[in-house]
């Protein structure tokens, strides 16, 4: 069987080579690497063909096909054609790429959009494999997909960097299949040994005690004001100088603007902490382990679990609470990697438990998509029943509550009772249907009696 792997991003790769270290993803007859850049502006980013700290994880492919090469100058996210040209399209893929399309497995990130989604259906007799992409992976699907293509997935592979959760896309029919975190650590090592930055790192290698900040860019999300981006980011200086570490290195965003990190040096050394600003090419989590970082600081950054889960790091959230209830709208994609960065950072959430953390990625992820994720209803409402009040507000919106029906929710008003839908309507247009008809009927009655 050939497997068709479409990826884009270093860590669904990282996650897609650790599986196969581990013979995770079963026997094969040939494996072919499709990547593509998902950027918005893919000149201003490096994709995982050409990024040279990812060569060796390219040698685990028989061959690579370059999708962006063949979709140009078409954005890969745009393309998504119609039903019609599917099957000239899949003669014309089995033909560019030499496969056999009745013995296919195709393997892809991010399955809900353009595209993973397009190859999925253009191949209606692969067998379909998720591979995971950090904290998204705990997410539901955030678009209900043709049963042609569902009844296909039967696997999500992914990094387990939340022991003991199970990630909520592709359920309930796709079995999980986590990839260890030895087997993680050892590939996202292996790419560090492509990167020297021995120079830059040199000041900060030194056994001092050290603190990692890593900077996510919220702004450019509209989670929060420019302003906001950097009373948030000093606070995280704040949180690192509280743990009296000699030097603070801060990583950022690859797209935040120059003057954030001006601020953030000002503020370390106004803790007498040196500053250090690292822009090379090394992830997050191996820049954690190379500098030895006793703790790293971030928003609701992927990397925090990975290097609690991997390397045993500590870490802190900052500004978890103001995403959480900024984000919009309910169903927006970040709320579950956020939730479960909130858990495992606050020192009283009652949820750090798998069991428990699961109950509430469970619920969380049936409030988001009730209709993709409805068999998680009973769960949701099993939390909701005994959750303190505190934690609801936290982590439920009560306008979301009231339209599901679900524990918790505010009492109904008579507005809100009037305009809430029954049958797929408002009860108010309810109201003026039945009133219309009835109004039908009479008018009907009184020309039958006049004898029109």
């Amino acid at each position: 069987m050939t497997q068709l792997f479409a990826l884009h991003s270093a860590y669904g790769l990282a996650t897609a080579a650790a599986a196969l270290d581990g013979g995770l993803l079963g026997d094969h007859g040939e494996r072919i690497l499709v990547p593509f850049v998902s950027s918005k502006i893919p000149e201003t980013s490096v994709g995982i063909l050409a990024d040279p700290a990812l060569a060796t994880l390219r040698d685990r492919f028989d061959r690579v096909e370059d999708l962006d090469a063949l979709l140009g100058p078409l954005h890969p996210s745009s393309w998504k054609p119609d039903a019609a040209d599917l099957p000239l399209l899949r003669r014309l893929f089995t033909r560019a790429w030499g496969l056999d399309g009745d013995d296919l497995e195709v393997l892809v990130q991010s399955p809900q959009v353009a595209p993973a989604r397009t190859l999925m259906m253009l191949f209606p007799h692969a067998r379909l494999t998720i591979i995971g992409d950090g904290l998204m992976t705990y997410s539901p699907m955030r678009v209900r997909l043709p049963h042609t293509v569902t009844a296909r997935i039967g696997r999500v592979v992914h990094a387990d960097v939340v022991p003991g959760v199970t990630p909520l896309v592709g359920a309930p029919t796709a079995t999980a299949v986590p990839v260890s975190p030895a087997l993680f650590r050892t590939v996202l090592a292996e790419t560090a040994t492509g990167v020297d930055d021995t120079a830059e790192l040199e000041s900060v290698i030194t056994g001092e005690p050290t603190v990692l900040v890593l900077g996510q860019y919220l702004s450019a999300l509209g989670l929060v004001t420019a302003s906001e981006e950097v009373a948030l980011q000093t606070q995280m200086i704040d949180r690192a100088a509280s743990l009296h570490p000699r030097h603070i290195v801060f990583k950022p965003h690859p797209a935040a603007p120059p003057r954030l990190s001006d601020a953030l040096r000002d503020r370390a050394r106004a803790h007498d902490a040196v500053f250090h600003e690292y822009r090379g090419a090394l992830a997050a989590e191996t820049l954690a382990e190379r500098i030895d970082a006793h703790a790293v600081i971030a928003g609701f950054s992927t990397a925090l679990p990975t290097v609690r889960a991997l390397f045993g790091r500590d870490i802190e959230a900052v500004g978890a609470d103001t995403v959480l209830s900024r984000l919009t709208p309910y169903e927006n994609s970040n709320r579950v990697p956020a939730t479960i960065v909130d858990v495992l950072t606050r020192p009283d959430s009652p949820y750090r438990e798998p069991e428990r953390m699961q109950l509430l990625i469970d619920a969380v992820g049936y409030a988001m998509q009730p209709v993709v994720a409805a068999h998680l209803r009973r769960r949701a409402v099993e939390l909701l029943t005994s959750i303190r009040p505190s934690d609801r507000d936290r982590y439920f919106a009560p306008e979301r509550l009231a339209e599901l029906l679900l524990p918790g929710a505010p009492p109904e008003t008579a507005v809100r009772r009037a305009l809430r839908p029954a049958g797929g309507i408002g009860r108010v247009e309810q109201v003026r249907l039945t009133a219309l008809g009835a109004r039908r009927r009479i008018g009907r009655a009184w020309r039958a009696l006049r004898g029109r």
